[in-house]
């Protein structure tokens, strides 16, 4: 008899360690709020791909067994991409849905706009495709960042804008958002450095006729077009500047990042070969196991030639919160940051980790604090367009030289 008590007892507190842990857990299931773009004037487009996204990391979180003894639920929710909503959403998924953490955000003005919510509520924050410097740059605690910084990312734009054969002047086109205003200054600021005169014309998002636009844009006689708007805004532009005679096949022009969406890209833009398009992530030919898997599925649901780079950085944002958790054996706000500043994750993106924060500050390492959890090695590159129909993960890399796949071709 006494052997059985022995091991009732020892059952017993195993069950008691168990409820422990899970104890330090929300009740399950563990929710995630997961920010994306549903609605206009939002990029649709982009939102949809972070959200399917965000729900395959659900899955194969699950799949794995979950987080602290719970499935995990990713709550999602719609921005429509305006800063005037994503307070209150931000607010809603954690007073009312319950969700422990966030992931996603497309825009950086919902980013901006909700950050200090979540924060105040200690909510750890993993930023997916929000640029904004100002994001990370006032060091909150709880908020976190796997895109690039506008001010490190702009350099994609403009330092290969340069390699232009007699380049003297360029036409930026930009939204005016907290993701295009800036970018779009830091971008003049760069093609000054090179001695080239650049002229910015800004819209308000969800722009759909650029007639006038287009019309200043010819004007200034550029030798370069750059489009910093977001969503479905650049189709628009792209494909009523080729109508106009200056499109991608007519001078060289940088398209907005939705022109990575290849099957959409060619559906409303027949005259958009030639473009060239900023891409965030390693190329498809350094993907890890992780991404192929995901690109697979993806392709499988969405009838898309190839996952987006937001679509990637949502799966992340959504995967590195699961494994801080974990780490951190809980669902607390603060023992969850504690293991965001310590880890080492293994993402579609590559090894994703936090070099500074409460343990080492930015400054340490000469740089700014917009550095503050941000990850350092975000991969960008250039690609462009050179076949009518062409998938964007089959385009040459034209920049930098250290993922080139290919030469750029400057039409005149």
């Amino acid at each position: 008899m006494k052997k059985i008590v022995s091991v009732v007892g020892i059952a017993a507190a195993i069950t008691l360690s168990l409820s422990a842990t899970s104890a330090n857990a929300a009740s399950c299931p563990i929710k995630i709020g997961g920010l994306a773009p549903l609605s206009a004037p939002g990029a649709v487009g982009g939102g949809e791909a972070m959200r399917d996204a965000m729900m395959f990391a659900e899955r194969d979180i699950n799949a794995a067994g979950g987080v602290l003894g719970c499935k995990i639920k990713v709550v999602i929710a719609d921005t429509e991409g305006l800063p005037e909503k994503a307070a209150g959403i931000m607010e809603k998924l954690i007073t009312q849905d319950g969700v422990v953490a966030v992931g996603g955000a497309y825009h950086s003005s919902v980013g901006v706009a909700s950050k200090d919510i979540s924060n105040a509520r200690k909510i750890p924050t993993v930023f997916a495709e929000t640029w904004n410097d100002t994001i990370t740059g006032d060091k909150q605690k709880y908020i976190f960042r796997i895109a690039p910084l506008s001010s490190w990312a702009s350099g994609t734009i403009w330092k290969s804008a340069l390699l232009t054969p007699g380049l003297k002047k360029v036409a930026i086109i930009t939204e005016n958002t907290d993701y295009g205003i800036p970018a779009a200054e830091e971008t003049a600021k760069g093609l000054a450095s090179g001695n080239v005169d650049s002229t910015t014309f800004g819209v308000d998002i969800g722009t759909q006729d650029f007639s006038g636009i287009i019309e200043r844009v010819k004007a200034t006689n550029p030798g370069y077009i750059i489009v910093l708007n977001t969503g479905e805004a650049g189709y628009n532009f792209a494909q009523q500047a080729a109508d106009a005679g200056i499109g991608p096949q007519d001078l060289p022009f940088q398209a907005g990042q939705v022109a990575l969406e290849s099957k959409a890209w060619w559906e409303n833009v027949p005259d958009g070969n030639m473009a060239f398009v900023q891409r965030i992530g390693t190329p498809v030919s350094l993907w890890n196991a992780k991404a192929i898997k995901l690109n697979e599925d993806y392709k499988a649901k969405t009838g898309k030639g190839a996952i987006e780079s937001y679509a990637l950085e949502a799966y992340d944002s959504i995967g590195i919160l699961a494994q801080a958790m974990i780490e951190a054996k809980s669902t607390d706000g603060d023992k969850i940051v504690t293991a965001l500043e310590n880890i080492s994750y293994d993402g579609t993106l590559g090894r994703i980790y936090f070099p500074y924060g409460t343990k080492k500050d930015p400054s340490a390492d000469g740089k700014g604090d917009e550095w503050w959890h941000q990850w350092p090695d975000v991969a960008l590159t250039m690609i462009q367009y050179q076949k009518e129909g062409q998938d964007s993960t089959d385009s040459p890399i034209v920049w930098p030289d250290a993922y080139k796949s290919g030469e750029a071709i400057y039409v005149k």
